[in-house]
């Protein structure tokens, strides 16, 4: 029964992370990278095929692929998600009424960006439109 409910709480996580990633596309300030990993680890745990979905899809699987073998991300997912999380705390930082609160935010921002900053880039490898075949 516990194992029912695992895989029922995973796979649901993953498919919500999933659905975030997919809207993440389309906005600016919601990342795609991070919610296809943890659709990633979820489905890992929950599902086999599913996992195994995920990680051929198109679009999907080379983020994924370029994550797992080496450890990095590409220009565009890093140019996005620099952007993102730049606007982000600069709207969280004017928000926040307490001066404290704006350090604490300050000091976060740039802790996690000269952590993702150090990412390595790699580009995925291009697939041959048709072939499935990468160049």
């Amino acid at each position: 029964m516990k194992q029912v409910i695992r895989q029922a709480f995973l796979l649901t996580i993953g498919w919500l992370c999933v659905g975030l990633g997919v809207i993440g596309i389309f906005l600016p300030l919601l990342p795609t990278t991070p919610f296809l990993l943890l659709a990633s680890a979820c489905f890992m745990r929950g599902s086999p095929r599913l996992s195994r979905w995920l990680h051929q899809h198109q679009h999907f699987g080379p983020i994924l692929q370029n994550w797992h073998q080496h450890r990095a991300v590409s220009r565009l997912v890093k140019r996005r998600a620099n952007i993102t999380m730049v606007l982000s705390f600069l709207l969280s930082i004017y928000l926040v009424p307490l001066l404290w609160h704006k350090v604490m935010l300050v000091c976060m921002a740039t802790v996690l960006l000269i952590w993702f900053n150090r990412l390595p880039v790699m580009e995925p490898p291009r697939v041959s439109p048709g072939s499935g075949q990468t160049e």
